[in-house]
This record gives structure tokens, C-alpha cells and sequence, in this order.
């Protein structure tokens, strides 16, 4: 049973590891041309976004349907590999749990053999079994240390994977990805911030969970559809989500806020020279950092108390219009006098986020 396990749990990860996500094709275009009004543009891909796409700096493509870029595969969660993605998610920590229950049955019966009760002490002799004198296993100190280690990996990885694997199928149900959960959270922030009255509506949920479950679960192992067009529920619009993010995109633009870089920045990940605060509050995420020059000016969109995350100002005909964004310390640049887009003064009680 355990090397059932063994070989469920690879036959999934290298599945997901080597079939990939699917990406969206170079040049795509949606067929009506009245349709690219709704959608972004990537110039890195030289293509329209689909629908559910977005690109990877990592991979360096739109990927289609994109729930997140998985270290631990090397590759991408998408519309192809996010079935077997999850079923890796999901075996793994069965097998682990196998393995628990047989490291802990072995520590138990093999630990049982060797206790010898006093009348004042409780001895254990891991040299030889008490009871059994021919143990099937030779069962030592050492053997007994790397049982205990393993068994604390096993433990740690069905909970660890565990979270994950709750984390994909809350998703699933729901018929979204990690990167629509938090465009729809934006949404919702961004109608409340605005008032504008709006009710944003997820398109892609179909009200059933059975049914978004067979959208990445099929018999054939090939999930629904092509991964450029995708069914909607009632009263939805084709583009209701890509419309939804060039709002959250131009309203980014508009609370962007200027900064000028007062000193410079190499771009390191924890930068020892900037202060022992912005070192050891660095951002926990695989967003890059970018480097800075004493002058330079970028557009800031969020921060924290040591870090801002923004996007460099450059000169589009001199960098081939590739955007430089990334997180830097807050102590290495300092606020415009003007707004970054309109070029007026900005407004002091303005909410930032």
C-alpha cells in the first residue's frame, strides 16, 4: 500500500511538474476585434490576455487560467495541470499518514521489547529485544533516531500540504483560482471605497459545486474546455472579470503616488545597509525587488512600514516598453511634491492602502 502511495503521489507531482498550464498563444487576438477592448495587453507575450490569464515572470507567458507559479514543481498551477496539481496536494499527505502510523507502531512494539520495570527505575536497552531475541529488523539507537526524525517529517508534511490541498479545493468549489479570490476582494473594496453602488458578480461560479468540480476533475484527465473561453452564469457578461480588472488597474493609476529615490538601492532581498528594521521586515513573497538610482522616480501603488512596492518610471522608447516593478525600502526614497498621473498636488487626506 505504501508504494501505491509512492507511485500515485509521482505519477501526480511530475504530471503537474511536466504537463504544464497551458499557455495562452503568442499573438492571440479574441475573434471579434470590438472584444480587445476588454481585455489587456501583454507586450512581453505580444498578445491579448484571455480571459482567466495572466502572466508569469517566472515562466515568461500568459498562463491560461493561472491559480499561482509553484516553486516546488518548477512550473505553473493552471488549466491543465490543476487537477493533478491537486491530487499530488491530496495523496501526499495520505501517504504520510500511512507512514506516521507505521513509524509510531514501529517505535511502539520496538521501544515495548526493550523496557525493563524496577521497583525504582524504568530502564530501556536498545541493544538487544527483551521479549523477542530475534527482532525481524534490527532496531538500534540510530535507527531509532531516524525513525523519530522521519516520523516528524511526515507529520509536518500532512499538515503543511494538508493546508494546501483545503486551500485548492475551496477554490475549486467555487470555480476560481488563488488570483480571482483576491481580484474579487479588490472588487469589492474597490465599490465600497468609490460607492459607486456597483454588485460585482463572479462569472465563472455556476452555483454548483458538483459542477465546478467536473470543470477540473474529468475522467479523461483533460480538463473542460480550451482555456480561452469559459461558460458563464446567467446575466454575466463574457468579459465581466477582464472589464473588472482594467477598473482595479486605472484606479491602481490614479492612487499611484510619486516618489523620487533619494538614495541608491542594489536590489538585494534584505539589504544590510538600509537599517536593521527594512532587514529583518523584508516581504515574505517571491515579488522582485528592483534597484534603484539616486533620481530615479517611481510610481508607488502599496507599502508597508519599511517597504513600498511600485512600479519605475522609464523611458518607453529607450527599455522597449518593459515595466520594472518591485518592492524597495521606504528610507530610500521620498514622496513628490506633485501626483504621479494627474501632476497635481497631491491631496493630503487622499486614502492610501
Amino acid at each position: 500500500v505504501l508504494l501505491n502511495w509512492t507511485v500515485m503521489i509521482l505519477y501526480n507531482y511530475f504530471s503537474a511538474m511536466f504537463a504544464g498550464p497551458g499557455y495562452v498563444p503568442l499573438g492571440w487576438a479574441p475573434e471579434k476585434s470590438q472584444d480587445c477592448m476588454y481585455l489587456q495587453y501583454c507586450k512581453v507575450c505580444q498578445s491579448y490576455k484571455a480571459p482567466r490569464s495572466h502572466h508569469c515572470r517566472k515562466c515568461n507567458r500568459c498562463v491560461m487560467k493561472m491559480d499561482h507559479h509553484c516553486p516546488w514543481i518548477n512550473n505553473c498551477c493552471g488549466y491543465q495541470n490543476h487537477a493533478s496539481f491537486t491530487l499530488f496536494l491530496l495523496l501526499a499527505p495520505l501517504g504520510c499518514i500511512h507512514a506516521s502510523f507505521v513509524f509510531v507502531m514501529t517505535m511502539y512494539t520496538q521501544l515495548y521489547n526493550r523496557i525493563s520495570f524496577g521497583w525504582s527505575s524504568v530502564k530501556i536497552d536498545m541493544s538487544a529485544a527483551k521479549r523477542d531475541p530475534r527482532p525481524i529488523i534490527p532496531f538500534g539507537l540510530s535507527a531509532f533516531a531516524a525513525s523519530l526524525f522521519a516520523l516528524g517529517l511526515a507529520l509536518g508534511t500532512t499538515i503543511a500540504v494538508g493546508m494546501l490541498f483545503i486551500i485548492q479545493m475551496k477554490v475549486i468549489l467555487t470555480n476560481k483560482t488563488s488570483i480571482e479570490s483576491w481580484i474579487e476582494e479588490k472588487a469589492k473594496d474597490r465599490i465600497q471605497y468609490y460607492q459607486t453602488g456597483e454588485i460585482f458578480i463572479f462569472p465563472y461560479d455556476t452555483g454548483s459545486k458538483w459542477k465546478n468540480f467536473k470543470q477540473v476533475f474529468t475522467w479523461s484527465g483533460i480538463p473542460e474546455g480550451d482555456g480561452l473561453d469559459w461558460p458563464v452564469r446567467e446575466g454575466c457578461h463574457q468579459y465581466s472579470l477582464t472589464i473588472e480588472q482594467l477598473k482595479q488597474k486605472a484606479d491602481k493609476r490614479v492612487r499611484s503616488v510619486r516618489y523620487r529615490a533619494v538614495e541608491d538601492y542594489s536590489g538585494v532581498c534584505c539589504p544590510v545597509t538600509k537599517g536593521v528594521k527594512t532587514f529583518f521586515t523584508t516581504p515574505c513573497t517571491e515579488e522582485p525587488r528592483i534597484a534603484l538610482s539616486k533620481g530615479d522616480l517611481i510610481l508607488a501603488t502599496r507599502g508597508l512600514k519599511h517597504w513600498m512596492y511600485g512600479e519605475k518610471i522609464l523611458d518607453s522608447a529607450a527599455d522597449g516598453g518593459i515595466r520594472e516593478r518591485g518592492w524597495f525600502p521606504r528610507k530610500c526614497v521620498e514622496k513628490c511634491q506633485y501626483d504621479s498621473e494627474m501632476d497635481q498636488p497631491v491631496d493630503g487626506e487622499k486614502k492610501t492602502r
